[in-house]
């Protein structure tokens, strides 16, 4: 194994692992730092084994929902090992992919602890404590992030656990607290409650998925609490007591303080990205409040040093990683790609029902200046929705009234996850709403509420 690179990447995961590969496709010599296993907390930890999870109570929930469909099934019981057993599975499979297709790019897998070093050198520290130096023209940190921790809801992962933990608990928990209801916590609160968990969540801004138009944030919270869950909004968790057998939480609320007893607390609040240890301060390299300053091609201040991903400003996605890690080898390879446009970085949430979003929000279309046009479309008047029991939700979309602009896409329902794509594409290409009403959609599909909601915005729509 060499020790000199074209390009070193420090980090796996989905910023660091494509951006390995799309060199190696550029003719580069490449390396990955990796401490733990290829594909990083999106893959192992994070985005694809809780969708397995995810997926484990959807059909948990189909089975007892059946005989509204016509049929009659027996007593289905959650087997919370089994769930947890094949989420690693599918883990572990994804992971093997990474390796494989390493392999076949002909990409170097250094195992270890990866820290920057002057002179475009990276040390490796691997398990045993041994320290290899390589050096590389170009190296890009792409460390990614952890889960926040608040101080008053310090991380024991006994009683109190990050979305790491929750993903592999011993055994399945009679209650639980969520604190925060970004992706992560309602997730984790539509998993457990599907499988039989009493959940509660609570947030400290005034809706749940706070980031999504407020119209979104309404209806999860009024179907999550037609299914059984309790909701606190506006709420503050202060403390938890945790000496006894369960948890105590101590929750600041409008009406004053609620005490909830449970058995676990999962902290859902966010991450932070990991830069501790991995030699910005030796190098030089800049940062503000806890990210990496780059340019738009993820250069940072010291000329061969590069950062993308969880560790930068902008959206802490996987998708927005492997975005960046893709533009940012394509620029070191002499290429010309455009930068990423932020502005048209879709947002899905997998709960049940699915959130998917892009651009601007209605609210903050308003406050930018913009006369809009608003079309909303439920699926309770769509065939398709009604023909699969999934009439929840709605797909809303705003233009701009002089233009035509498509300023943003909302949507919560069955399967929106995978409707967003079309409203992303459209963007790009300068779409108007016309255009999408003149666009012939499958009959019957869900996918036919977005041309249902922009004709809405104008005054067309057919079904509604």
């Amino acid at each position: 194994m060499s020790t000199k690179y074209d390009l070193i990447v420090i980090g796996g995961g989905p910023g660091g692992y494509v951006a390995a590969i799309r060199a190696s496709q550029l003719g580069l010599k490449v390396a990955v730092v990796e401490k733990e296993s290829l594909g990083g907390v999106c893959l192992n930890w994070g985005c694809i084994p809780t969708k397995a999870l995810l997926k484990s109570a959807q059909v948990f929930e189909y089975i007892q929902h059946a005989d509204s469909y016509g049929i009659q099934v027996g007593n289905a019981k959650v087997n919370f090992d089994g769930m947890v057993k094949r989420s690693r599975e599918v883990a572990g499979g994804m992971s093997k992919g990474i390796q494989f297709l390493f392999k076949k790019n002909k990409i170097d897998t250094l195992e270890g602890f990866g820290k920057l070093m002057p002179n475009k050198q990276v040390e490796v520290t691997d398990d045993k404590g041994k320290k290899t130096v390589y050096s590389a023209d170009h190296i890009i940190l792409a460390t990614g992030g952890r889960a926040r921790e608040l101080p008053n809801l310090p991380i024991d992962n006994q009683k109190i656990i990050g979305y790491r933990k929750a993903m592999v608990l011993e055994q399945q928990p009679k209650s639980m607290v969520v604190v925060g209801s970004g992706a992560i916590g309602v997730e984790f609160a539509y998993f457990y409650h599907t499988i039989g968990t009493q959940v509660t969540i609570v947030e400290y801004l005034p809706n749940i998925v706070p980031n999504e138009d407020e119209e979104v944030s309404k209806q999860l919270e009024r179907t999550y609490k037609k299914m059984g869950m309790n909701i606190l909004t506006n709420a503050e968790v202060t403390a938890v007591d945790t000496k006894g057998k369960g948890c105590k939480v101590s929750v600041k609320t409008k009406k004053g303080e609620e005490i909830l007893e449970c058995d676990v607390v999962l902290s859902a609040v966010g991450v932070v990205a990991n830069l501790e240890g991995i030699g910005l301060e030796d190098v030089g390299v800049a940062t503000d409040k806890g990210k990496v300053l780059v340019d738009e091609y993820y250069r940072t201040n010291i000329p061969g040093v590069y950062a993308i991903g969880d560790i930068t400003h902008g959206p802490a996605l996987a998708h927005v990683a492997s975005a960046e890690g893709i533009i940012c080898v394509e620029n070191i390879a002499g290429h010309h790609p455009e930068p990423l446009d932020y502005a048209n970085i879709p947002g899905c949430t997998y709960c049940s029902p699915e959130i998917a979003s892009v651009g601007m929000t209605e609210k903050a279309a308003r406050d930018a200046g913009y006369d809009i046009k608003v079309g909303k479309f439920p699926f309770s008047a769509s065939g398709k929705a009604s023909a699969a029991g999934a009439k929840d939700g709605f797909v809303k979309v705003i233009f701009d009234a002089k233009y035509g602009e498509w300023l943003g896409a909302h949507m919560i329902g069955a399967n929106v996850t995978e409707m967003i794509a079309e409203v992303v594409v459209a963007r790009r290409l300068e779409t108007t709403a016309h255009e999408i009403i003149k666009s012939v959609h499958p009959h019957p599909t869900m996918s036919e509420a977005v041309m249902e909601a922009a004709a809405a915005a104008y005054g067309e729509v057919i079904h509604m």
